[in-house]
């Protein structure tokens, strides 16, 4: 996590945005019973949805009230293109805060990109590199030698193994699996429990043990 005394602004409140509440005061040491949360963490939402002051015990302020001086900020969304409009959307002088699980297990040789979240019981080797404002959700796996891009996002129990290389925008459901030496392009979202055994190089989504891509109506 960061060493700035900026507060962290989490933009969303839904499940996952509450999750990174909880990923937060874990990595503090803290508990929501013995701190005032005010001077550490606030909700951003959008003005159009700014309907509550707070949310288990925790300040919500609107997009307009941000103040980018005041907060490190982030993206607690699940969907990775929505992440990123959000990014876009936000002042240009915005700084974003990484959030690593004290339960990640992760050598010197992984590199982190800003604004992404680590959860707990996630496991990185080696020579790994994972994009910007990525989400790496709880009990993911990541092998050796492995090129990730930005807005990367798993949910629980994903299992990639050594040597692969994806592009942004890759999304892995629940319990999907990636064979050694894969290659995945960007926009691609793999289903929950999906085995990906070949490359894939066209965006879409894909489902299945083996592998199929949907196709749209």
């Amino acid at each position: 996590m960061n060493n700035s005394k900026k507060k962290i602004g989490i933009v969303g409140t839904g499940g996952f945005g509450k999750e990174v509440l909880c990923c937060l005061l874990d990595s503090l040491n803290l508990s929501a019973s013995n701190i005032n949360l005010d001077e550490i963490v606030s909700f951003i939402v959008s003005d159009d949805h700014h309907k509550e002051d707070r949310i288990l015990g925790v300040q919500v302020i609107s997009q307009s009230q941000f103040d980018p001086a005041k907060y490190d900020v982030i993206v607690g969304i699940g969907d990775p293109v929505i992440r990123r409009k959000i990014v876009e959307s936000l002042p240009r002088e915005t700084t974003y805060a990484t959030i690593i699980h004290p339960s990640v297990i992760m050598s010197k040789w992984v590199e982190i990109g800003e604004g992404s979240i680590l959860t707990a019981g996630t496991i990185l080797t080696c020579n790994i590199k994972i994009g910007k404002h990525s989400h790496l959700n709880l009990h993911t796996t990541i092998g050796h030698d492995c090129q990730i891009g930005d807005y990367f996002t798993t949910t629980p129990a994903v299992n990639i193994s050594g040597n692969c290389t994806f592009g942004d925008h890759v999304y892995f459901g629940t319990n999907a699996s990636v064979r050694e030496k894969i290659s995945i392009c960007s926009n691609v979202t793999i289903g929950m429990g999906g085995v990906v055994i070949k490359n894939i190089e066209r965006e879409g989504v894909y489902v299945g043990n083996p592998l199929r891509r949907l196709e749209k109506n």
